[in-house]
């Protein structure tokens, strides 16, 4: 019997993870179906498209808010076609305000409900694991410390490991980057990533351009990468420029290609989230910075249950990498934490061991593990129709 299979993908990086389980999924099912929310990487594997995954991005509570009707109106719709087909288990895929809702109402219905990708309950928000318990039928996470949560909460779970960890080799080619880029072999290169919304970069560019400027101005030989994700945000950055009349700067705007600018540079100025991990993965040292509203990130800061905010120095339960915050992420504070790195080698070898030790715990052939995971709800399946 042909499998059906629900899938509800929250922007790229749901979208990346998705594709890669319906990959490993068809190993086993060559001719299961696919449908319901997901992007192009999904639509490569056959998935079938019921509404684009950019339809759930939001940014920040207030856009949340405003585009409250229109999502629950998605949700909706989507839970009366996914009742309507009775697929053999529905995936949710991040985007946990979105899909716990979903997942809860379609297990209700005696359909399985996996959630791929824990919510962060481990950093704020932790009573969320009641709502959790009830919405889903297994639970996967992508780090090894999530799984106990569950586990205690009585929720079936399963470690996978995170896909990125699969990507990236263990040993980066930074000198082959460089050629393939341009840049001098002997260059010092610092990328520096203000995050990939438009709010992210309205909120770090002028401060990321400063900090570039007190670093060029110590070392003749500075390079600066800025990689930005869409149009806009590159429209932002370089008006960001102009206005600080820095257009001399020995900086180059990339269109994308993040994980090259890391690859080349010798640290990395990053905001929190995704683009740290895959920074640590590339055994970069690196400082993190964020800002965002004072009043969210008051509310943040008053939830939160974990000294950091940075992927690197969570996993590794540890201050690894500097931290700078709202008003403590000062462009002369950035510039000091880079050249810390800069100007130590030794440390930076240290570093790239650590991180190397945190790759190898996180490689765990991700998709293949979540399909595992999956099988037998899908096997459940069949006895109960037979």
């Amino acid at each position: 019997m042909v499998k059906r299979i629900a899938m509800v993908a929250g922007e790229a990086s749901g979208d990346l993870l998705a594709s890669r389980l319906i990959r490993a999924l068809r190993v086993h099912h060559p001719d299961a179906e696919f449908f319901g929310i997901g992007g192009p990487q999904m639509e490569a594997e056959g998935f079938r498209t019921l509404w684009p995954c950019d339809r759930l991005a939001v940014h920040g509570y207030v856009d949340a808010l405003r585009r409250y009707r229109e999502l629950s109106g998605i949700r909706r719709e989507l839970l009366a076609r996914v009742l309507a087909e009775c697929p053999d288990a529905l995936i949710g895929v991040d985007a946990p305000d979105f899909n716990l809702w979903l997942e809860q109402r379609v297990r209700e219905a005696g359909i399985p409900a996996i959630h791929f990708v824990s919510p962060s309950i481990w950093a704020w928000r932790g009573g969320r694991i009641r709502r959790i318990a009830r919405s889903v039928s297994h639970m996967l996470c992508l780090f090894p410390f999530e799984p106990p949560l569950y586990r205690d909460a009585g929720v079936p779970v399963s470690y996978v490991g995170h896909p990125l960890a699969d990507e990236f080799p263990l040993v980066p080619d930074r000198a082959a980057m460089r050629e393939r880029l341009g840049l001098r072999p002997d260059a010092r290169v610092i990328a520096m990533l203000p995050g990939s919304r438009d709010s992210e970069v309205r909120n770090l560019a002028g401060i990321y351009i400063e900090t570039a400027q007190i670093l060029a101005s110590r070392h003749a030989d500075a390079i600066f990468l800025v990689p930005l994700a869409t149009r806009e945000t590159r429209r932002i950055f370089e008006q960001a420029l102009y206005d600080a009349g820095a257009e001399e700067l020995p900086l180059r705007v990339l269109f994308g290609h993040a994980t090259d600018a890391m690859t080349a540079a010798d640290v990395v100025l990053v905001a929190s989230g995704t683009a740290s991990l895959e920074a640590a993965l590339l055994k970069r040292p690196m400082a993190i910075c964020y800002r965002i509203g004072k009043w969210q990130y008051r509310l943040m800061k008053r939830m939160a249950y974990l000294p950091w905010v940075g992927l690197p120095n969570i996993l590794c339960d540890e201050s690894l990498v500097p931290e700078l915050l709202q008003d403590a992420a000062t462009p002369s504070a950035l510039a000091d934490a880079l050249d810390g790195w800069l100007e130590d080698p030794a440390a930076c070898e240290q570093l790239a061991e650590r991180f190397t030790e945190l790759h190898l715990d996180l490689r765990q052939d991700t998709g293949a593990r979540a399909a595992e995971a999956i099988l037998p709800y899908l096997e459940r399946v069949t006895e109960r129709s037979a």
